[in-house]
């Protein structure tokens, strides 16, 4: 799925070996395997619903989103409060064994159970990351170039799970894809563990800028959040929306498999023209954040409508490709917040608001299959081209408070300045 700018350039903070490009490129690494083998995600509709029916699969999905909010939740703190090797080596541990479990299970009730199990763990390495990335690079264009690598990465990741898993699952079935993908996850905990070192104690400064009460009255946190999540159920369309009409229509997982290769391909060739016209050398935005994340929601609305109302391998894969633009505008906008607006302290939290906001997103499948089995493919549209509509007016606030209020970390690093 998506972008944005160059290699991380890496700014060194911390003098100690490992240095900071060893440790966020091994970090972008174990993101892309996480990603690129997390195939228990991307088929858990396909694979319950083949057993249980349309609804049975949706309501495993919706139930893993209700994990992921938990544990997007319990990572931020985590890893704000313990450091990211923990929040890392844990958390990915305990997703292997939501895999295994996965492939052992038989009962609707078990596989619900461990859905939600594997919601709360599967993406928890996504917090500790950033977190890494804005505590080691001192530089605001270094950042903003790193955020947006990991968003690409990921988004990378998750198209070549479902291009991948599709044949693999056709030749191999779906137990074997479980296992694989809790064999990364097991590989990532380990990796994180070597690369990363406990968390110092944070500076009084610091320390003075970690509240949940700060975030909560952060007005350009609040409308971010509000537009990411309307843009995300488009964008997770990809992954939830799309196993559930193509299973309806008939079509085997090795479809489902050419459609996200097709948005794979369109990614690796789209991204980089399309982030250098939004992203200067300087690796600044070009343009206002919410503007970019507007057009983004827009975009995906738009590709994701069009999906809802096709029925043929073609095209899917067409309008797997058309959202490409709006994942494109998507991950420059949230990454440039992330680089300039975090404060010291509670970057993990920050980035789980944000990833929170996918979470949330990911609850729409049950809905979805409850609108096809009711109103067909045109209300599912019409619920996707709302979402992103909502996502677009949520940036008007959005710009009108980012253009009045100082970022926090603007003025985390003034009160440092104090003392």
């Amino acid at each position: 799925m998506t972008v944005t700018a160059s290699h991380p350039a890496v700014t060194r903070s911390h003098p100690s070996a490992p240095s900071a490009r060893a440790v966020i490129t091994t970090l972008l690494g174990a993101t892309l395997l996480i990603k690129a083998c997390g195939f228990a995600y991307d088929f858990l509709g396909y694979y319950i619903g083949e057993a249980h029916g349309t609804t049975a699969a949706g309501a495993a999905l919706t139930v893993f989103g209700v994990g992921w909010c938990a544990g997007q939740l319990a990572s931020g703190a985590v890893t704000d409060r313990l450091g990211a090797r923990t929040a890392c080596s844990i958390g990915l541990l305990l997703a292997a064994g939501a895999c295994a479990g996965l492939a052992a299970a038989g009962t609707l009730q078990t596989l619900l159970l461990l859905s939600f199990f594997l919601g709360c763990t599967m993406d928890v390495s996504r917090p500790a990351v950033s977190a890494e990335i804005n505590d080691r690079l001192t530089s605001e264009g270094a950042r903003t170039r790193a955020q947006g690598w990991m968003y690409w990465v990921s988004n990378v990741g998750v198209s070549l799970s479902g291009g991948v898993g599709g044949y693999l699952a056709h030749q191999h079935g779906y137990q074997a894809l479980f296992v694989a993908n809790g064999v990364a996850c097991a590989a990532a905990a380990v990796l994180a563990r070597r690369v990363l070192t406990g968390r110092p104690a944070p500076a009084r400064a610091e320390r003075a800028h970690r509240s949940s009460a700060q975030m909560l009255s952060d007005t350009p946190l609040r409308w971010m959040v509000g537009a990411a999540i309307g843009t995300m159920v488009c964008a997770y369309g990809l992954v939830s929306v799309l196993p559930l009409v193509m299973n309806d229509d008939g079509l085997p997982p090795s479809a489902y498999g050419t459609a996200m290769i097709a948005n794979t391909v369109a990614v690796l060739v789209l991204s980089p023209p399309l982030t250098r016209f939004l992203v200067g050398r300087d690796d600044r935005v070009r343009y206002p954040v919410a503007p970019v994340l507007a057009a983004g929601s827009l975009i995906l609305g738009a590709a994701m409508g069009l999906a809802a109302v096709q029925h043929t391998t073609l095209g899917y894969s067409t309008a797997a490709v058309a959202m490409v633009p709006g994942e494109v505008c998507y991950c420059v906008a949230t990454g440039a917040y992330l680089a300039t607006a975090a404060p010291p302290g509670a970057i993990g939290r920050y980035q789980a608001a944000l990833s929170g906001a996918g979470a949330i997103a990911s609850l729409t499948p049950l809905g979805i299959a409850f609108a096809l089995d009711t109103g067909g493919r045109v209300l599912v549209a019409g619920l996707l081209a709302a979402s992103a509509a909502l996502a677009a007016l949520a940036c008007v606030p959005l710009s009108r408070s980012l253009r009045t209020s100082p970022t926090p970390r603007t003025a985390a690093e003034h009160v440092q300045s104090q003392h």
